[in-house]
């Protein structure tokens, strides 16, 4: 038998002294904050902030570029928290979604793309709706107002027999009566093509809730799968001007059904088809778990139609795989 001795003390290996700790170093996000001069609306400068001030007059401290190019965004797009905090832990430039869909959408990946054709084909062979669903705005932030055209675009050209765009209105990431301009455009994208009109507008308030706030997105599904709401127009930009009279700004217009020439409300019916255009998640699992999720129970959907195909341009999450 083998036995394994220590090594006498004096030959045991020495391990070298612990260098002195450094100073502690803390990232600190200021959710809110931004670099910008000193002004009567400025809200940072014009508080008392003894200890900002303080680190400010201690500490080496620089600004960084936080949209752009820099953060892996096109030319003159803000950025968002989402963003900031995506190329933060990631420590380098990160390209986000918005800037892969409009490049996919420039090099014709995107008229190409197989989920989406399929999508418009299954509507095509079922004679049924294609129902794009999406932020309808230029904020860039969860969504593009030309992303939302360029869809129309391909399921029009692909043969779509009818072709609805439900309008979630913003005005958070933009102003917050700004919507008019975006509604305009997709209308006149639209209108080149028969069969594809807006059926609907609410603000995301009410569309996007993230908080479980099921009372109203139970609003929002009413109107997307039922075509019921309380108000009713022949246009988006009359029912927008309308809501606007009632006090309404985008981010809280509530639901509008947009009626056809013959007075006929928009639903998704058993076979039609569902592609939501918002690239960022957090905003639309919600409402995609309301359309897709057999089991769900948050509030009583009444009308559950069987979709042929419920199509996004990124993923949501590994539940809806």
């Amino acid at each position: 038998m083998t036995v394994a001795a220590a090594a006498p003390a004096a030959a045991r290996p020495r391990t070298a002294p612990a260098k002195p700790a450094g100073r502690p170093l803390v990232l600190l996000i200021l959710d809110g904050f931004g670099a910008r001069e000193d002004a009567p609306d400025n809200a940072i400068s014009n508080a008392d902030t003894p200890n900002w001030d303080r680190l400010l007059a201690a500490c080496p401290h620089t600004t960084i570029d936080a949209s752009e190019r820099h953060v892996g965004l096109p030319g003159g797009q803000m950025g968002n928290s989402e963003v900031g905090h995506l190329n933060i832990g990631a420590g380098r430039v990160v390209y986000q979604d918005y800037t892969r869909i409009d490049r996919a959408i420039e090099t014709g990946e995107f008229a190409a793309n197989p989920a989406l054709r399929d999508a418009v084909a299954a509507a095509r062979r079922n004679g049924s709706a294609l129902h794009v669903l999406g932020l309808v705005s230029p904020g860039g932030v969860h969504s593009h107002v030309r992303q939302m055209a360029a869809m129309v675009e391909l399921a029009a050209v692909a043969g779509a027999p009818s072709i609805y765009v439900h309008a979630f209105l913003d005005g958070r990431d933009t102003p917050p009566k700004s919507a008019a301009a975006s509604l305009a455009f997709i209308r006149d994208v639209c209108a080149r093509h028969a069969g594809a009109r807006i059926a609907s507008i609410v603000g995301r308030y009410y569309a996007m809730d993230r908080d479980q706030r099921w009372e109203r997105l139970a609003q929002a599904y009413a109107l997307l799968v039922s075509g019921s709401a309380a108000h009713s127009s022949d246009s988006a930009l009359a029912a927008l001007d309308e809501a606007y009279a009632r006090g309404e700004s985008d981010e809280f217009v509530k639901p509008v059904a947009i009626v056809d020439a013959q007075g006929n409300r928009a639903r998704m019916r058993d076979g039609d088809v569902v592609v939501f255009m918002n690239f960022r998640a957090d905003r639309a699992r919600q409402l995609t778990r309301a359309l897709t999720d057999p089991s769900f129970t948050a509030f009583e959907r009444g009308s559950v139609p069987r979709l042929a195909a419920f199509v996004c341009l990124t993923s949501y999450g590994d539940e809806f795989r």
